[in-house]
């Protein structure tokens, strides 16, 4: 049996001049595809117009984007971000953050909702996120491909030594290694999988898209629940962290998972909706 792993992956998949094309973005770009093509085959099943899903894409990634980087700057190091403001626009520079990401996209949803299907946001949400586990399990396997967002160190046969100098091995530089590390990046793809899956049943097998906010409930309490205790095994993003009870990513966990648990005693308390009243006239 392995005493660890050593990860010797290179981010990079080629280069172009002076510019990388990173497994992480085509991770990133993968998980959006599927996504699409799974929307897009509840769109039919629905039978929703169109033009409505198109639009979703541009809004969904929008606040994506740019609620993952702003969460980034102004959760993680506010002070640095706001005085020099132009390093916020270096998305590809890295520094996305899950929850901003999350904010964003409500932003968004609340503004396609009202400007595109005028129905409630919670019934964009059943539809959304049902692949949204697929898509945060692809970027956290862009992440195992960078060598950041790992854990503790760990004695357990498959702990990943990550490569620490990566800018100076990349450049030639012989590689630092981490001691054996939790791959708390897997261990957050797999749960986010497993979420998928649940999501995916919810939706297509037992029909619960009729009940307003459950599917959406049921990701929110396990996507921001597993995520809330995977932290425990991860590294401090910033150092301010250090002396936290709980660090940042699980404080700004705790009110999704709550908001999940109300979405989920709000639909079953309810009945469900009718299908043929969902029909578009």
């Amino acid at each position: 049996m392995l005493d660890f792993i050593t990860w010797t992956a290179d981010p990079a998949i080629f280069s172009i001049g002076s510019r990388e094309i990173r497994w992480y973005g085509l991770a990133f770009a993968i998980g959006f595809w599927i996504g699409y093509s799974i929307v897009s085959r509840m769109w039919k099943n629905e039978k929703l117009p169109p033009a409505w899903i198109d639009s979703l894409l541009i809004y969904t990634m929008l606040g994506t984007v740019i609620g993952a980087r702003l969460g980034h700057c102004l959760f993680y190091d506010p002070g640095y971000y706001l005085a020099n403001p132009i390093e916020i626009l270096k998305v590809w520079e890295g520094g996305l953050a899950s929850h901003g990401g999350t904010l964003g996209i409500v932003i968004a949803i609340y503004f396609y909702s009202k400007r595109i299907t005028h129905k409630s946001m919670l019934w964009t949400f059943d539809k959304l996120v049902v692949p949204t586990g697929l898509v945060a399990a692809m970027i956290r396997l862009g992440n195992l491909m960078n060598h950041e967002i790992y854990g503790h160190p760990t004695d357990l046969p498959w702990g990943f030594r990550f490569i620490e100098n990566l800018h100076a091995w990349k450049m030639g530089a012989e590689p630092i290694f981490t001691v054996p590390s939790h791959p708390t990046q897997l261990y957050e793809a797999l749960c986010y999988l497993v979420t998928f899956a649940i999501c995916m049943w919810l939706y297509f097998i037992k029909k619960e898209w009729k009940r307003e906010g459950l599917i959406f409930g049921v990701f929110m309490i396990c996507i921001f629940g597993s995520r809330i205790f995977i932290e425990f095994l991860k590294n401090n993003q910033e150092a301010f962290e250090d002396n936290m009870v709980l660090n940042m990513g699980q404080w700004l966990s705790i009110p999704f998972v709550l908001a999940g648990c109300w979405f989920v005693w709000r639909a079953l308390t309810r009945k469900p909706n009718n299908y043929e009243e969902l029909k578009i006239k």
